[in-house]
């Protein structure tokens, strides 16, 4: 099924468009996860206007295997007057993703994520709040997961070429499983840490980690989600982002393993 499901996601992600300037500072719109949406609120980038997109990928097949794959994300964005008069973000997005072959539903990802920022002293640190959303029951045996949380965060290093920041903070949540699996309500802690490395005016490498443990079980419930990027122009409009994925959940109820990975490699054209 993880074939399956790779190859469904390069096949759509190649049919989608994004600009090499946004692929290059965010480089997450091909189908791994977004670590800091799900585990520390989203990097909000606002301006002053409402900016809305909508990204599609759709590629259908027939013949020896009749395969539909289905990708698209809305996204949508905008500053507005907060705490002490200083600006406050807010972005909005939601993603689905399917993959079907021979009538049979081989995977289904939705996600909703909705995150607002504000920064809150004078020496770079912010406070977020953060609405998650998912639902994928074939690969992750999620019918639905929830997610509320709120923290701070800050960048603790910037020359201009290489950049990391880190996020904490807490979150409660509710995770409904799409077999018979008792339904979990738990409150957790919540850890995120970005590095970004802009090699050159054309290409930048960046790793993402995020992690989550149970305040109840620490020792034993837990989850660790990390994507490796690389992402790069090949010419004036064209772009290429390689990316290796790698999720843990120590409990992993209705799954056979408690590791999952995804390699993807994207190609896009800005026009």
């Amino acid at each position: 099924m993880n074939k399956i499901f790779t190859h469904s996601i390069i096949t759509a992600c190649l049919l989608s468009t994004l600009s090499i300037a946004d692929e290059i500072a965010a480089p997450v719109e091909a189908k791994v996860a977004d670590v800091e949406a799900q585990y520390s609120g989203k990097s909000v980038e606002a301006s002053d206007k409402l900016k809305q997109s909508i990204n599609v990928g759709f590629s259908n097949t027939s013949g020896n295997t009749d395969t539909t794959n289905l990708n698209a994300t809305y996204k949508m964005s905008f500053t507005t007057e907060g705490y002490n008069k200083e600006k406050l973000k807010v972005a909005f997005d939601a993603t689905a993703f399917l993959n079907e072959s021979n009538n049979t539903t081989n995977n289904e990802e939705y996600t909703a994520n909705l995150g607002v920022e504000q920064y809150i002293t004078t020496d770079g640190w912010l406070g977020y709040g953060s609405l998650n959303w998912l639902r994928n029951p074939e690969f992750r045996n999620f019918d639905n997961k929830f997610s509320v949380g709120a923290g701070v965060g800050k960048e603790l290093f910037n020359d201009g070429i290489q950049s990391f920041k880190i996020k904490i903070g807490g979150a409660y949540n509710i995770q409904q499983y799409a077999d018979n699996t008792e339904d979990a309500k738990f409150a957790s802690v919540n850890e995120y840490a970005e590095y970004m490395n802009v090699l050159n005016s054309t290409s930048a490498l960046y790793l993402r980690v995020g992690a989550m443990q149970n305040v109840e079980d620490f020792e034993n419930d837990y989850e660790i989600l990390g994507v490796l990027g690389l992402g790069f122009a090949v010419a004036e409009s064209v772009f290429v982002n390689i990316q290796e994925e790698v999720s843990y959940d120590k409990i992993h109820p209705g799954t056979a393993k408690a590791t999952d990975t995804k390699s993807i490699v994207s190609v896009g054209y800005n026009f």
